[in-house]
């Protein structure tokens, strides 16, 4: 086999878009798809872009390679088998994100393009133009095959993007439903279907519950308020989590007859609040509590039924509940911490306030606070904070913070002196606010006599 010099950025690998590609580099090319469907491909992001290599080692770009591969299936009678099952091995090989864009383009081109009649953006907020069936479009010309690959390209968007992609879901999902509402409907009440039957639906004796991976909701109603309750309800959100085609953005709406909420003021009290402020309540369900909010933690993920301003990762509640149980849950906590997004995550302010309003400043509370200043943009402190520092028991527990302060870092972060100093400032700043700044100055001209030496120390 003798083939020319690749054409890709870097000579890295072969462009097959252009009409005069040489034959042998689609041969090539096909090889690669059906390495890629037997799982005899593999891929490289060793550096940019990512490429699937074929098993003589011949590398393409992935989306290109799905392009290839669904732009010569017939759109009549069209294989949504066929072509689910190349969009999954490409997924599995290289990324959902390698991919996203691709499949977006193919159901615009395919299915909104050629059924409907596409108006303009009434401004520059709304995402997506809007869209009618064009008037001789009946609803039987359209396929089948292809309303239902739409769906699952649909589907994962929700389950496989970030957060924001589930509008691009609501988007197809109201195309198909301008044709085939039935489809959306079946969709909407049992999901894509690759759940088990005893997570779509779960009933007992002392709750019942769906989940769907379609639209990344669970719904939970308890019908009790006791331990084996909420131990129940804790085993299905596991077992639902444990799914690995289950969304890792999810609502969780919860109903229940104990009407209580964390002790936190200004967290959202909506029926996930509810509910693990009601089972935090048994100790014996700590450990499954904390079972959740590992399996649930994931960065960049968020709880999708909470407003922007609260938006939160999911777990968060969890975390929140066993943080204010004491010092043990403290290392929980800061795994949660280093997880949340610095730029749009901040509802855990609320907590850290809670918290050190409840325990007030110890070593462990002020490690906390530290991964909770590093957890998002000018962590502000509560009102109450320079009240409760201000005695030598705090103030000492701050300074064997300072002298320690190497324990309470990552490997990484303490490599690099300038982000110990950012750290330690940030960690001040929480505890003051401004008044942190310039050495402290201001903090230091109002304390009580017998405690300057200990400010100014803390601030040295």
């Amino acid at each position: 086999m003798s083939l020319p010099k690749r054409d890709g950025v870097h000579g890295r690998y072969y462009l097959i878009h252009k009409p005069d590609t040489d034959p042998e580099v689609l041969v090539e090319a096909d090889l690669c798809i059906q390495d890629v469907l037997s799982g005899a491909a593999r891929e490289n992001h060793a550096a940019y872009p990512t490429v699937v290599r074929n098993h003589n080692g011949t590398p393409f770009l992935p989306n290109q390679l799905l392009e290839r591969h669904l732009s010569r299936l017939p759109l009549k009678e069209f294989p949504c088998e066929d072509a689910v099952s190349i969009c999954d091995a490409m997924r599995r090989l290289v990324g959902w994100e390698e991919i996203r864009y691709e499949l977006e383009k193919y159901i615009e081109k395919q299915v909104q393009e050629r059924c409907f009649l596409v108006g303009e953006r009434e401004d520059g907020f709304t995402v997506f133009p809007p869209c009618a069936v064009r008037p001789e479009l009946r609803p039987e010309d359209v396929d089948e095959g292809l309303l239902r690959f739409a769906c699952y390209v649909a589907v994962c968007h929700t389950v496989y993007g970030q957060s924001f992609e589930s509008l691009t879901t609501e988007h197809i999902f109201g195309l198909v439903s301008q044709i085939r509402p039935d489809m959306v409907k079946k969709l909407k009440t049992n999901g894509s279907g690759k759940l088990p039957k005893d997570i779509q639906q779960r009933k007992t004796v002392h709750f019942t519950a769906s989940a769907n991976d379609a639209f990344a909701t669970i719904r939970i109603t308890a019908r009790d308020s006791t331990e084996e309750c909420y131990a129940e309800i804790l085993d299905y959100l596991c077992a639902v989590l444990e799914q690995e085609e289950f969304p890792r953005s999810y609502s969780v709406e919860c109903r229940g007859k104990e009407k209580i909420y964390l002790p936190i003021p200004g967290l959202p009290k909506k029926g996930v609040n509810q509910l693990f402020a009601c089972a935090v309540q048994h100790p014996n369900l700590h450990p499954a509590i904390e079972r959740y909010a590992r399996l649930a933690m994931r960065e960049y993920e968020w709880y999708q039924n909470l407003a922007d301003e609260a938006c939160a990762m999911p777990g968060s509640f969890a975390v929140f509940a066993l943080g204010l149980e004491g010092e043990q849950w403290a290392p929980l906590v800061a795994e949660y911490l280093d997880l949340c997004d610095d730029e749009h995550s901040s509802l855990q302010e609320k907590f850290l306030h809670a918290l050190i309003r409840k325990f007030g400043f110890q070593p462990w509370t002020l490690g906390v606070l530290v991964r909770g200043a590093l957890s998002m943009q000018n962590l502000k402190p509560a009102k109450e904070f320079r009240s409760l520092i201000a005695n030598a028991e705090s103030l000492d527990a701050l300074l064997t913070v300072k002298r320690r302060f190497s324990a309470y870092l990552l490997p990484e972060e303490d490599k690099d002196p300038k982000f110990r100093a950012i750290a330690w400032q940030s960690l001040l700043w929480a505890i003051w606010g401004p008044s942190s700044e310039n050495g402290g100055s201001k903090v230091i001209k109002t304390v009580p006599k017998e405690l300057k030496e200990k400010y100014q120390q803390v601030f040295a």
